[in-house]
This record gives C-alpha cells, sequence and structure tokens, in this order.
C-alpha cells in the first residue's frame, strides 16, 4: 500500500473518531425536529398500544381454547374461541398496517425537514467553504447520511413505539398468570441487555468508519468523474493508480460491512438460542405445575405463547438500538454541517437600493480571508485537523468610485486582490473594516436578492450547469418568455448557432457546458447577464482564456452588456480595457494607481510597466 493511500484511509479512520456529540444531545436534536409531527405521533403511539394489546390477547384467548377441550366445554365454546382469535388476527393486521403509515409519514416528514435545511444552509455558506471542501464528502452527507437516518426512522420508528408497549403489557399479563414461571424466564434477561449495549457501540463505530470511507469515495468519484478530473488522469497516465486507491477504500469498506453483518449475525443468533432456552423452561416448570394442579394447562400454553411476544420484542428492540446507533451517526454528521455557521447573514431590518443607475463605492475596505477552521470541516476536507491560523490581509484600505454608468477596470499581478474586491461587491464576504456601498446603500444592509438581482457576473470560467441551453438562461430570469430569451441570445451573438441546433434551446450543454467552445459558454453566460437585466454588471477576466476570434465576439457580446450600466472590469488583457472611464492598479492589496489608459501611460509607472510587457513584441 502506497503512502497516498494509507494516508487516505487513516484520514477517514480520524475522521470517523472526530467531531461526535453526545449521544443524548443528539437525540434531543432530533427530537427538535419531530416537533412539528406531535399530533401524528400521538396517533401513533395511540394505534401502537392498541396494536400490543391485541398482540397479547391472542395467547390468552390460546390458553382458553386448551382449557375449553380439556373440560370437554363443546364444539361451539372451542369454535367461538377460534374465531374470536381469527378475528384479532385480522384486526392486528388491519391496524399494522394503518400504523406502519403513520410511522412512515413521520418518518418521511422529519427526513424532508433534514434534507432541505442542510441544502439551504450549505447554499448560504460562504465561497470559501466551498473553495475548501471536496464535493463528493459534502454530497455524501446529503445523501448517504440522510438516507441512513430516513431507514432507520422508517423501520424502526414504527417496531420500537409498540414492542416496549408489548413488552410491558407481557410481563403484566405473565406475572398475572404464575409470577414464579415469569420470574424464571426473566432470569435469562440480562443475556440480552448486556450483549445489546456493547454491540451497538461497536456497531456504531463500523458505521462511522464505513460512512467516512464511503465520503471517501465518493469524493473521489466526483473529482475523477468530472471531464477535466478525467482529462488530468489520462494525461498523466494514472488510471492503475487511482484505480488502486479506489480500490483499497471500496476493500476497506467491504470489510467492515462483512465485520458489521457477522457481529449483528451473532447477536441475533445468541438472542435466538436464549428464547428457546427460556421456552424450555417455561414448558419445563409450567409443565411441572400443571402435573400437580397448581396450574391450568390452558395457562402453561399461554405463558409460552406470551413468551414468543416477550423475547420477540426484546430481540427487535435489541436490533433497533443497533439501528438506533446507526442513525445517531448519520445525524451527528449532518449537524456538524448544519452547526458550521455560514458568516453571512440577511440584515435584520433590510434597505433598498434606490431607482436609476447605481454607483459603486469601496471606503477604507481590509480584508482577510477567513482561517480554515472559521469556514470549513475537517471531515469534509478529509484531514486530521483544520489549520486555525488567521489568514493574511488581502486588500489594505481600498477606497475609490465606480460612479454610475461608467466603466472602471482593475489591473495588477496575479494575487494583488482585483477577484477579492469583486467577491466583497457581491457579499460573497463580509469586510473586516470599512463598507462597500451599492447606490450608497451598505451591502450588509441589502437582502441577498435584492443585492445579486442588481450586481450581475462574467466569470472567466462561464460555468452552466448540465442541463439546456433554455435552463441555464432562465436561471437568472424564470418568468422570461422564449422572445426575451432569443433577444438575449441575438444581443450575445449566439443566435445563429442556437438555431442550427436539432434541439434548439432544448440542447443539453452538458457538465459545465463542456460541448460548447470557450467563447460560445461565455457568450451563452453573457446571454444569461442580460436576461437577468443588472444595474451593476462585474466581468472578472471574461475574454482571458480565449482566442483571438472568440475575444473578439465575446467583446461585441460585451458591448450589449454594458451599455448604460455601471461596469467594474477585471482584466488580464490590457487592450480589452483602454476605453475605460477610470483604470485603477493593485498590488499587494493596496491601490498604487489610478487614472485613465493615456494617463497611465504618461506616468510612466507600474501600468506602463504592465503595458510595455504585454506589448513588447
Amino acid at each position: 500500500m502506497d503512502v497516498n493511500t494509507w494516508s487516505a484511509l487513516r484520514t477517514a479512520s480520524q475522521e470517523a473518531a472526530v467531531n461526535r456529540a453526545p449521544v443524548p444531545v443528539t437525540l434531543r436534536r432530533i427530537a427538535g425536529f419531530a416537533r412539528p409531527h406531535r399530533r401524528r405521533i400521538g396517533v401513533f403511539v395511540l394505534l401502537s398500544t392498541v396494536g400490543a394489546v391485541l398482540t397479547v390477547l391472542t395467547p390468552l384467548l390460546a390458553g382458553r381454547v386448551v382449557d375449553a377441550i380439556d373440560a370437554r366445554s363443546g364444539l361451539s365454546v372451542v369454535a367461538g374461541l377460534a374465531g374470536l382469535i381469527a378475528v384479532v388476527a385480522v384486526a392486528e393486521a388491519g391496524l399494522g398496517l394503518v400504523t406502519r403509515l403513520f410511522s412512515a409519514r413521520i418518518g418521511e416528514g422529519l427526513i424532508l425537514q433534514l434534507r432541505t435545511a442542510v441544502f439551504d444552509h450549505v447554499l448560504r455558506m460562504p465561497v470559501a467553504f466551498f473553495t475548501r471542501t471536496r464535493t463528493g464528502a459534502l454530497v455524501s452527507r446529503l445523501n448517504n447520511d440522510v438516507l441512513g437516518a430516513q431507514r432507520a426512522f422508517s423501520d424502526t420508528l414504527s417496531g420500537v413505539v409498540g414492542n416496549v408497549v408489548t413488552l410491558v403489557l407481557t410481563i403484566v399479563v405473565m406475572l398475572g398468570i404464575s409470577w414464579q414461571v415469569t420470574l424464571l424466564a426473566l432470569v435469562l434477561l440480562p443475556v440480552f441487555v448486556i450483549p445489546a449495549r456493547r454491540m451497538g457501540s461497536r456497531l456504531a463505530a463500523l458505521q462511522r468508519e464505513g460512512a467516512a470511507h464511503n465520503a471517501a469515495m465518493s469524493s473521489q468519484m466526483t473529482e475523477r468523474f468530472s471531464a477535466p478530473g478525467a482529462t488530468l488522469v489520462k494525461l498523466f497516465g494514472r488510471p492503475a493508480e487511482e484505480s488502486a486507491e479506489f480500490a483499497v477504500r471500496a476493500s476497506r469498506v467491504r470489510d467492515i460491512g462483512v465485520r458489521s453483518a457477522m457481529v449483528q449475525w451473532v447477536f441475533v443468533t445468541a438472542l435466538t438460542l436464549v428464547s428457546a432456552l427460556a421456552l424450555a423452561l417455561v414448558y419445563g416448570v409450567g409443565g411441572g405445575l400443571a402435573l400437580s394442579g397448581a396450574l391450568a394447562p390452558g395457562a402453561v400454553v399461554s405463558l409460552a405463547m406470551l413468551l414468543t411476544r416477550l423475547y420477540a420484542p426484546l430481540t427487535a428492540l435489541a436490533g433497533a438500538r443497533v439501528e438506533v446507533m446507526g442513525a445517531v451517526v448519520s445525524f451527528e454528521r449532518v449537524f456538524e454541517v448544519l452547526d458550521l455557521p455560514p458568516m453571512i447573514d440577511e440584515p435584520a431590518v433590510p434597505r433598498s437600493l434606490p431607482t436609476g443607475p447605481l454607483d459603486v463605492r469601496f471606503e477604507g475596505v481590509d480584508f482577510a480571508y477567513p482561517a480554515a477552521d472559521k469556514v470549513s470541516l475537517a471531515s469534509l476536507e478529509e484531514v486530521a485537523t483544520l489549520d486555525s491560523r488567521g489568514g493574511d490581509t488581502v486588500l489594505h484600505d481600498v477606497s475609490f468610485t465606480v460612479p454610475a454608468g461608467t466603466m472602471t477596470a482593475l489591473v495588477g499581478s496575479s494575487g494583488a486582490g482585483k477577484s477579492t474586491i469583486a467577491q466583497l461587491l457581491a457579499r460573497l464576504y463580509d469586510t473586516d473594516s470599512g463598507a462597500v456601498r451599492l447606490g450608497g446603500v451598505d451591502v450588509r444592509d441589502l437582502r441577498t436578492a435584492d443585492l445579486h438581482g442588481d450586481v450581475g457576473f462574467v466569470t472567466q470560467d462561464g460555468h452552466l450547469f448540465h442541463d439546456t441551453i433554455r435552463a441555464n438562461l432562465v436561471l437568472a430570469a424564470p418568468a422570461a418568455t422564449d422572445s426575451e430569451i432569443w433577444d438575449a441570445l441575438r444581443r450575445a451573438r449566439l443566435e445563429p448557432l442556437v438555431r442550427s441546433l436539432p434541439d434548439g434551446l432544448d440542447t443539453v450543454v452538458g457538465e459545465r457546458g463542456y460541448r460548447l467552445s470557450g467563447g460560445e459558454r461565455q457568450r451563452l453566460t453573457i446571454a444569461r447577464l442580460l436576461l437577468a437585466k443588472p444595474r451593476v454588471v462585474v466581468l472578472d477576466e471574461a475574454t482571458a482564456s480565449l482566442d483571438s476570434t472568440s475575444e473578439a465576439a465575446v467583446q461585441a457580446a460585451l458591448a450589449e452588456a454594458l451599455a448604460g450600466r455601471t461596469a467594474l472590469v477585471i482584466a488580464h488583457r490590457l487592450s480589452t480595457i483602454r476605453d475605460a472611464d477610470q483604470i485603477l492598479v493593485l498590488e499587494q492589496g493596496r491601490i498604487i494607481e489610478q487614472g485613465t489608459h493615456q494617463e497611465l501611460l504618461a506616468r510612466e509607472a507600474r501600468y506602463a510597466d504592465l503595458h510595455h510587457t504585454q506589448f513588447a513584441a
């Protein structure tokens, strides 16, 4: 096993051992999700109680049948008791079906709450969370762990309440028939309880480790099955190594599955054996009492049947403990994500943006990206511990104004802070000090929906979802009509291409839009921007990765997008921003120059150096 593979297994094992809340705390949080279903739970408990009564009633009637036969009471009495047993059986089956329906609805309702809570919470997390987290590990929380909790609720909830009531009623009835035989039968009860506690803890530990390894496999598949990931693996000739690493993880999951299955099988087999021994004890002792006249023959039969009703619920409850512990593990992993603060909060009293064109102002802004332990989880990054060191300050006292309806360009070396400024304007992060204002309003006082409705982005990668062209476009304007969509495509210089496609607007673009060229993807994101009709546009190196032909087409589309709007343009190619109303030069998080293209060239400073370097040829 190579070092990387061993490290992956060790990290998964470490993940399984950390960040565990006490079980009672987790159970209380689960109960919190159950509060909206109090009425259904009450009906469910009532139905389970009635079902338990019916379960205990059958053995008593069977004992009466034996006594009637022994007393030669006649065929009518025996037939009547037999008919009553049949009625009870039918009622028990019907009630069981209704009880199961209530259980499923309660369980599915709880899981719906949990799943939507996790999804909504993750969407509120800062961008730093997604840049650090392995996507597969996060998806595993929302799928595997929530489904694990779902199975426990759907499969276990219906049995736990009914089995508890059945257990109590059975013991009470058995004590009423013969307390001596009942106490002897209960002597073997500790053999159930002690292994159940120990086995449950052991299986929970295996469940945690298995969940960690499943998350690791999910992460590897998510990254390697994407178009860029698969290309990278092929280009560097690592398919065999990737396969070996995946096989080691999958083998570990297999081993854990085998061990879990064997532990459960041994446990259930032992409990079944104890139940059989207890039944033999009842027949032996009860039969002796019946021969001496101290106990009726029917009472012995009733005790024997009740004993199966006693140990069957015990076996089910012991197994339920194992399932509940597994569910607790799943809930722990889900709650771990829910407990991570999103950092960006909606304002308590939101303000509205003024009408008309909007200006952009940065006032004395300082900013450092948050440390890993503030925005991420070790288990989602698949590391033992997160780096708790604070981030370095990347913006220092940044102040500038983009007048309404004008274009301001940001240039500078890689890492100077250009994209950070754009992210602060969209409030993907909050400033450490100073303020970012849109139309005179601090962005922290705006509803996120209002802010993002008026600030539109075109990024370098031109990200698209694996969906149709129409679906990718109406993401910005769900109510857009076909005529509006075609108008946006025309203005983005993409209409002829889309009309030439066999499925037109219903053409699927592939994962991240990889079925389109880079220029086509970028123009599609510009069409999406045109549909959104924002008053402020941010272009984050929108043409940096394009060839000259594609750049020309995209520039023509951008001219449509920028017309009449306030624009903040992050540029790598200086040729694209010569006509900007002002250019800001950033270095190491500070604005060191400001002016028009001609003014900055005349100063013969940093901007001139950048320009001469690009156009030296």
